[in-house]
């Protein structure tokens, strides 16, 4: 086939997957659920599950082998832009603010869905019935506690948005805790990646010293540049969105260069581009968003065409069962308590769980990259897929379920005082 061919299917294929995206994100917006909902399920939708079931197997002959590595490559920039976004709407400012329910929920609610994570990983390894490349490894235990302990940040800000809770206690604590705890989880994942096929033949203690380096060049060098530079009066590429795009897709390249993924350079560099007064800009976020926002649906249909629900059997049914078990004790119920620790009341501490609770497409950005590292393959990816879709299903309704009048919104007089100063009684 000739490159006019094949980029007549690519563009073909890219009309028919945006326009499944907005038709099912609609739909989802109208169920209560996030966009996202509405887009992973069209990407599953044209995959192998449902649409590759008809005569003819129609997302063989729409999605061809040509094709799927240009929109593979064009979801990836999109990607790229978006995990950008997640760094760089950490807000420290929040983090500072309520640092004491802010510290304990990212730290409680990181850790045990990790452990709990990690252990059905070991018990996995004992019945060896599954596939993957390094599934007897550290890479698959490190890599199973990630999946299960990832909160959404960006479907999580867009929820809180929504329910009318950005700017109180409840809004500001969960995104801030749900920030710490991605970047948590992006640590661990690289440390999960060392000496996978990701890597090369590179030894894992290298592989971390690299990603090590990296991280400090960014925070101690490039950061004070950036923020020197762009604070010059009249300087070249003084824009903060050209210079977001510029650091985003650099530092993704070098980590990729690195034989590391380019998620981890394009999160870093989130965390290290400078923020006007201490807060995100709304502009470089948006821009962003709109950069790479409209053409993510593009890698919800690569993820779809690794899924196929109708291969799992019985034994993949009760993984799933107990993945997601373990996944809501973790966040909703470990999250509910330390926000109480914390100085919430139990009805702001509830919702918080159950906004950690969401994963979204942050999970399944993790995932592909286990499974394009050999750490996962095809049956465990679609079940953690499907763990990712029904946690952040419920955030929603179980977050109106919490609190239908939204009393939450106005808190209880000298409460936001009480937060602020991190103080440990709280009445």
């Amino acid at each position: 086939m000739n490159m006019e061919a094949v980029t007549a299917d690519v563009i073909g294929d890219i009309a028919i997957v945006l326009g499944a995206s907005s038709l099912l994100g609609a739909f989802a917006r109208r169920l209560g659920q996030p966009t996202v909902i509405g887009q992973i399920a069209a990407g599953i939708m044209l995959g192998p599950t449902l649409l590759g079931r008809l005569p003819g197997d129609p997302t063989h002959r729409l999605f061809t082998a040509e094709a799927v590595p240009l929109i593979s490559v064009i979801a990836q920039i999109a990607v790229v832009l978006f995990v950008f976004g997640v760094g760089y709407e950490i807000d420290l400012r929040s983090v500072r603010r309520y640092r004491r329910p802010v510290s304990l929920i990212s730290v409680g609610a990181m850790l045990v869905p990790l452990a709990l994570g990690s252990g059905i990983a070991l018990g996995m390894q004992r019945l060896s019935s599954f596939d993957g490349q390094h599934t007897n490894g550290r890479s698959f235990v490190l890599f199973f506690g990630v999946a299960t302990s990832i909160t959404a940040l960006p479907v999580l800000a867009a929820i809180v948005r929504e329910r009318g809770l950005a700017g109180t206690p409840v809004g500001d604590v969960a995104t801030s805790a749900a920030g710490l705890m991605d970047a948590s989880a992006w640590l661990v994942l690289a440390a999960a990646l060392a000496g996978t096929d990701a890597a090369g033949s590179r030894p894992w203690p290298a592989t971390m010293a690299l990603l090590t380096g990296f991280v400090a060049l960014m925070m101690l060098a490039v950061r004070p540049v950036l923020m020197w530079w762009t604070r010059r009066p009249g300087a070249v590429l003084s824009s903060q969105v050209s210079v977001a795009l510029v650091l985003a897709a650099g530092a993704a390249w070098a980590t990729a260069s690195l034989g590391l993924h380019p998620i981890f350079g394009a999160f870093v560099a989130g965390l290290v581009m400078p923020r006007p007064a201490g807060a995100p800009d709304a502009d470089v976020l948006r821009s962003m968003e709109q950069a790479g926002g409209p053409l993510l649906p593009l890698f919800f249909v690569v993820t779809g065409l690794s899924i196929n629900i109708g291969a799992l059997n019985a034994s993949d049914a009760v993984l799933l069962a107990v993945t997601v078990v373990c996944g809501i004790l973790g966040k909703v119920v470990v999250g509910f308590a330390m926000a109480c620790l914390g100085g919430l009341d139990r009805r702001q501490s509830a919702v918080i769980g159950a906004l950690v609770n969401t994963r979204g497409l942050t999970e399944l950005i993790v995932l592909n990259v286990g499974l394009g590292a050999g750490i996962i393959g095809g049956r465990l990816f679609t079940v953690l897929v499907l763990m990712a879709l029904v946690t952040t299903a419920m955030t929603g309704p179980l977050v109106t379920a919490i609190d239908r009048r939204r009393t939450l919104l106005t808190p209880p007089s000298g409460q936001e005082l009480v937060l602020a100063t991190g103080a440990q009684n709280y009445s």
